[in-house]
């Protein structure tokens, strides 16, 4: 009888193809499923159980769930490739002074910056459509470098923001599984991310 799979949420940027090669190493038998979720939606993903686990964005509500945070992500201000702003290798909030910023409708680091205008329509924008304006010289876009690599654009580059907010991505799973196997599974994915060998117990 084949198990059935793990099923593993992870919002855009995420980057669990290691974990994954591990995984496939240690678990033949068991299929990793990885399920594209949104971070508006993640938590309601978790806890109708239609993922198992995932590597969400914070911050999110815990009420119910586990959180381990594992890393922590720099922003950085995604521009045109003839922008005057890339004379610099990285760029602090003062340097963006007088520019427009589009936020995405799909924002994760909640950024005002003083001395910006913002866009009348970005907020209708998601991230991959703000990157696309702002790499027509219409403005900037402040994402996390996740996202600015997952939307990368020939006509478009980024500089990091030295003084922005990072945006924090945790494993996230239910604090009741719906039953022992998905437990163990979950328990499985939990050492191979904090590094334990297949053979070390669980502390």
């Amino acid at each position: 009888m084949t198990a059935r799979p793990f099923l593993l949420g992870a919002v855009p940027g995420a980057t669990p193809g290691k974990w994954i090669g591990i995984w496939r190493e240690r678990m033949p038998r068991v299929a990793l499923e990885l399920v594209p979720i949104s971070v508006s939606d993640q938590r309601r993903r978790l806890v109708a159980g239609e993922v198992h686990a995932a590597l969400v964005r914070q911050p999110i509500d815990k009420a119910g769930l586990h959180l381990i945070p594992l890393y922590d992500e720099e922003p950085v201000v995604v521009m045109s490739t003839d922008s005057h702003l890339t004379v610099a290798d990285e760029l602090s909030s003062g340097d963006l002074a007088g520019e427009t910023v589009f936020t995405p409708s799909d924002d994760v680091l909640g950024v005002e910056v003083a001395g910006t205008t913002a866009a009348t329509f970005g907020g209708s924008l998601d991230t991959a459509e703000a990157i696309a304006t702002a790499a027509s010289g219409a403005g900037i876009v402040i994402v996390p470098m996740s996202l600015a690599r997952l939307h990368h654009r020939r006509d478009a580059t980024f500089r990091p923001l030295s003084d922005g907010p990072v945006s924090s991505v945790g494993l996230a799973w239910p604090i009741d599984p719906p039953d022992g196997e998905i437990e163990a599974h979950i328990q499985t994915f939990i050492g191979i991310v904090r590094g334990r060998s297949a053979r070390s117990s669980r502390t």
